[in-house]
């Protein structure tokens, strides 16, 4: 009886001390509303905050719950239970992350001003714990995920915080934020909390995955959302409309690309003439993430093509070759395989970022050289210190997603 409380109770107090939390310092921002906006506020952004309309404002959640979400059901064994966790997660990530970021980023005047934008961003910090949850799927309980996703906001948010309002940094899809973080932060708690035990485990685990197919079903709905609303989710952050086209065709063309090289190398590294759903669902987040930072600027199909084919083939091969390191070796248990889904295409994505940032001049970007590097436009930085600016948010996402894992494992 007391082990079954323990869930209901820990849900009681997070939940009672958010609406005391939104009670004290929550209010809606004047800046979604047409009446008088405070001059402390920059009322500038109103239109902004008003251009998510119903169907963008949609997206975001729905890829959070339904990709991310089905993505941890892959497993017959975890599946039901996966996935009543990630919508637990999910309804209490948000919560938290809106208070946080509320308190990094909109804190004037003793108040958290929340708008759509503060809801968005608390999808993309909840983005972030649900592939952090995919590492070490199976050894936490639901009240440990909670912890887990109390500890993992605050750090996420004080990554973004430094990387994007201290630093500058352009990661408008997450790259580095979302599935860097993610990835690593749930890979070094899956390295705290191994135990000599998890062989025999993980023995039990390959087999129930050949003998169970209900998995599959549950891949193909997370695929077909993957690649309905993913672009969407990757250009919602951008500021300007006329910076989102960039970010839409290149996750798309990336998308494409990274499936079809899912489709060569599989029947060549596994034994299954083609590839299973679960694969298909990892090659698009995949392609995705590579996506995350260097969507919004000037790369040509050509190049998104190439990337996409790229991080496809990095991801099967890490499957196949890094994976039984991880766990032989380093005694990291990935149990959804997040270290080639999410990990190294962010880092990959990051490196790809950098590499355009070298790129981004008057000449090639033209008008839309505000719209993505505003700092470099104005003259405050030059193309090569914004180039090392991002290159640097690599490492510091490494190291702070690795410290918080350590604790929170």
């Amino acid at each position: 009886a007391a082990s079954r409380l323990r869930l209901p109770a820990l849900c009681f107090l997070l939940q009672i001390l958010n609406i005391l939390l939104f009670a004290a310092f929550a209010r809606y921002s004047p800046e979604s509303s047409p009446g008088r906006c405070p001059p402390q506020l920059n009322c500038s952004q109103r239109s902004l905050d008003s251009a998510f309309q119903q169907p963008r404002f949609q997206d975001v959640p729905i890829q959070a719950l339904l990709s991310f979400g089905l993505l941890l059901a892959f497993l017959s064994r975890y599946g039901p239970g996966s996935a009543a966790s990630s919508v637990l997660i999910i309804a209490f990530a948000i919560q938290w992350a809106v208070l946080i970021q509320g308190f990094f980023n909109s804190f004037l005047n003793g108040k958290i001003y929340v708008g759509a934008r503060s809801v968005v961003s608390a999808d993309f910090c909840t983005a972030a714990v649900l592939i952090s949850t995919g590492a070490v799927l199976g050894r936490l309980n639901p009240v440990q995920m909670l912890l887990l996703a109390l500890l993992e906001v605050t750090l996420c948010t004080l990554n973004e915080y430094i990387l994007l309002s201290l630093m500058g940094v352009r990661d408008s899809g997450g790259s580095l934020t979302v599935h860097t973080f993610g990835a690593y932060f749930g890979l070094v708690a899956s390295r705290v909390l191994w135990q000599p035990q998890e062989d025999k485990r993980r023995r039990e685990e390959r087999q129930d995955i050949t003998r169970g197919q209900q998995e599959d079903v549950l891949a193909v709905v997370g695929t077909i959302y993957l690649w309905i609303f993913w672009p969407s989710f990757t250009s919602t952050t951008d500021v300007q409309d006329n910076a989102r086209g960039w970010a839409v065709l290149n996750t798309y063309f990336t998308l494409v690309a990274s499936v079809l090289a899912t489709f060569i190398l599989s029947p060549v590294l596994q034994e299954e003439s083609t590839p299973r759903m679960v694969q298909i669902q990892g090659a698009t987040l995949a392609g995705m993430a590579v996506m995350g930072m260097a969507g919004e600027m000037l790369l040509t199909p050509f190049g998104t093509l190439s990337a996409g084919f790229l991080v496809g083939l990095i991801s099967q091969l890490g499957l196949r070759f890094f994976t039984p390191v991880l766990h032989s070796r380093l005694k990291i248990r990935d149990t959804c395989g997040v270290h080639n889904v999410h990990g190294l295409p962010g880092i990959l994505g990051a490196l790809l970022g950098t590499l355009l940032t070298l790129l981004a001049t008057a000449d090639t970007f033209g008008d839309r050289l505000e719209l993505v590097f505003p700092l470099v436009a104005q003259g405050s930085r030059t193309v090569t210190d914004q180039a090392f600016i991002q290159l640097g948010a690599l490492p510091l996402t490494l190291l702070l997603a690795a410290l918080g894992g350590c604790v929170t494992g």
